[in-house]
């Protein structure tokens, strides 16, 4: 019997109030309730077996779909194979009406891009402003900015059609633009980072070096703040491709059609002319392929972005 097991088994002493000792019997170990344990686990994996496959299905049929002609996609299983025809389907597409489905991916690149960095530098800026700056009626701002956050975007696109209509936007490039460069959320999760990654005293060796506030901000704030610039870039860029509502709104030429609504339109017509109808499937699957190719990209910046804050 080793020794641990020797100590463990050994009686206690109990002092008495008159200074003498008293030999207890040991108590037996607790058992672990390992029936209990198992149950758990088995409950939770099973759970989420059951979201990543609900998750999973519709992308799984979009992929099968797409290599199928007109006839195998009404006369098979939704996810039985039939004769492979992606690329026949992907050359249809490429060619519909003169390429418009290359002209829509490019405008969708266009909004996305152009309006994902300029939203996320001046979100970035702000929640800078916020954290480092001390200004009159600060934090009822910041008050403003989370209330913005509540607001789902669909309640204003209204009112945004009416100012844009006063502007003479609709139906432009501007029109979808300028909106998406508004992110509250962006400004809130700039602050959080600030407060995380940018530590004062760095800010205050650049004054005392010389540098201005600008200078500051560029060349050693933005810096430190690179994973969480990715980080609202993703995010500004997922809710600007998938900008919808918006689009539909403020655009009535085709030619100015972000992918997603011009999917939707023809997804609109397809009983009156079948031959689009593989042609939307396989143009919805390529146009995730630019959101799965960003998040793969930044995934390492996006990854510790996410636990800025996690630990002090």
């Amino acid at each position: 019997m080793s020794t641990q097991t020797a100590n463990r088994e050994a009686p206690a002493a109990v002092t008495r109030r008159d200074g003498t000792e008293r030999r207890t019997a040991p108590r037996p170990p607790a058992r672990r309730n390992r029936t209990g344990g198992l149950t758990s686990r088995v409950a939770v994996n099973a759970v989420l077996a059951v979201v990543a496959v609900y998750t999973l299905m519709p992308l799984t049929w979009l992929l099968i779909a797409s290599t199928k002609s007109y006839r195998d996609l009404f006369a098979t299983n939704p996810f039985s194979l039939g004769d492979f025809a992606f690329l026949s389907n992907l050359s249809a597409l490429l060619e519909y009406n003169d390429g418009v489905f290359v002209r829509w991916m490019l405008n969708s690149l266009l909004y996305t891009v152009v309006a994902s960095l300029l939203s996320t530098l001046i979100s970035v800026a702000c929640g800078y402003a916020f954290d480092k700056y001390a200004f009159r009626g600060r934090e009822k701002w910041f008050g403003v900015v989370l209330v913005g956050v509540l607001i789902p975007s669909t309640v204003v696109q209204l009112p945004l059609y009416l100012m844009a209509s006063e502007l003479g936007l609709v139906n432009t490039y501007w029109a979808v633009l300028i909106p998406s460069l508004v992110n509250p959320f962006g400004v809130y999760l700039a602050r959080v980072f600030s407060e995380g990654y940018v530590p004062g005293e760095v800010l205050e060796a650049a004054r005392v070096d010389g540098a201005g506030e600008v200078q500051t901000f560029v060349k050693v704030a933005l810096p430190m703040l690179a994973p969480g610039f990715v980080t609202i870039f993703l995010f500004s860029f997922t809710a600007s491709w998938n900008n919808f509502y918006g689009a539909l709104m403020m655009l009535n030429d085709d030619r100015l059609y972000p992918v997603n609504l011009g999917l939707f339109m023809w997804n609109q017509n397809v009983y009156q002319q079948p031959e689009l109808y593989p042609l939307v499937i396989i143009g919805s699957l390529v146009a995730v392929v630019p959101l799965i190719v960003a998040f793969l990209c930044l995934q390492r910046f996006w990854r510790s972005g996410l636990t800025a804050g996690a630990v002090k």
